[in-house]
């Protein structure tokens, strides 16, 4: 049986309600069906289709602008968090359980609004996808893009991922690097007839620890780059001089900066050594400007900041959206046992957006 959903209630109980539908990545259908069949019946003002186990909504009432709203339905594995419960009271509550965080705070507060918003000043969109905490291949906009690229175009697109009740607009590009050392193997009693390939990556290491990142400030907002050996790799046994090692490089680049250019930048860092890319995603511009991202920026009351990080903001901003991350909850909680989120931030998400999109 389908879990009922209230999307009239109180944005903080529909939270709970999202909580104790696991839905880790790929097992989201049973809560995708529970968000699916509220939007039917509570928000009868929206065309609503299904995508795998993603649904999406728009209202169609050729209003001059339309604001994209995006949340992710999946979660991390349970780590003995469930089901929801709360504590503290008044403006100190929270509530806690798998995914209050990240992101069902925020896809209750973008609900709540598709079933309230019945005359909105933009058309709005809602999408609501599957498996963004896996890997990216699996995420379920990659799916919408292919199959309904439509339903992801707008003016402006926020991502209700989890940013402390504040505006985090772009975000950083990432790229992974895998810079290989080679040498000759021999038996540790007559290493001089063998060249040790970890010894060689000394150089490459030394390079990290010295690297001095940029700091750059992108439509008044200040972001920051940076550059960090995660992993290395080396060795046969404990009598062999190794004759391959590998250290894995994770670069974090501003919005300024395309793919193509971090790439040339880590491979001109890297000179002389083997360095293969294993993972790249562009960053995002605030684009703040001008449109309704200025509009939202005027809601919220508060100066944005850079988001450090990556988001799936990036992928509209790909599609041309300026692309902000606004959501209840810290991100430093994201993923972890104690997860919680401030039941105050997710009725203040709720009034801001409910304020920026308003009543035409």
């Amino acid at each position: 049986m389908t879990a009922a959903l209230d999307l009239t209630a109180d944005p903080v109980d529909l939270t709970a309600a999202l909580v104790d539908i696991p839905s880790v990545s790929g097992s989201e259908r049973p809560l995708a069906d529970a968000v699916q069949q509220a939007l039917v019946t509570a928000a009868p003002h929206l065309r609503v289709v299904r995508s795998g186990d993603a649904v999406l909504a728009r209202t169609e009432l050729g209003r001059d602008s339309r604001v994209v709203l995006a949340g992710h339905l999946d979660t991390v594995p349970i780590n003995d968090n469930l089901p929801s419960h709360r504590t503290g009271s008044g403006a100190d509550e929270l509530l806690h359980g798998c995914g209050s965080v990240d992101m069902k705070g925020g896809d209750a507060v973008l609900l709540h609004l598709a079933a309230a918003l019945t005359e909105p000043r933009h058309d709005l969109t809602f999408v609501f996808y599957d498996c963004e905490e896996v890997e990216a291949e699996r995420n379920g906009l990659n799916r919408i893009e292919r199959e309904l690229p439509e339903w992801l175009d707008g003016d402006l697109a926020i991502v209700g991922e989890p940013s402390d009740a504040g505006i985090q607009a772009g975000c950083q590009g990432t790229m992974r690097v895998e810079v290989r050392t080679n040498g000759t193997r021999a038996h540790t009693a007559r290493a001089w007839m063998g060249s040790n390939a970890v010894h060689a990556a000394e150089p490459v290491l030394r390079a990290l620890a010295e690297y001095v990142p940029r700091n750059p400030v992108i439509d008044g907002l200040q972001f920051r780059e940076g550059l960090q050996a995660v992993r290395i790799e080396g060795g046969v046994a404990g009598n062999v001089v190794p004759d391959s090692c590998v250290v894995t490089v994770n670069h974090r680049f501003a919005p300024d900066t395309s793919v193509a250019e971090a790439e040339a930048h880590l491979r001109e860092l890297f000179a002389g050594y083997d360095v293969e890319v294993v993972d790249r995603s562009g960053g995002a511009l605030p684009g703040l400007s001008a449109g309704p991202a200025a509009e939202l920026v005027r809601a919220s009351g508060a100066e944005p900041v850079a988001k450090l990080g990556w988001t799936d903001v990036a992928r509209f901003a790909a599609r041309g959206l300026p692309a902000v991350n606004f959501g209840p909850g810290s991100p430093t909680l994201a993923h972890t046992r104690q997860e919680n989120v401030p039941t105050a931030q997710i009725r203040h998400c709720a009034e801001v957006l409910r304020r920026f999109l308003g009543a035409s």
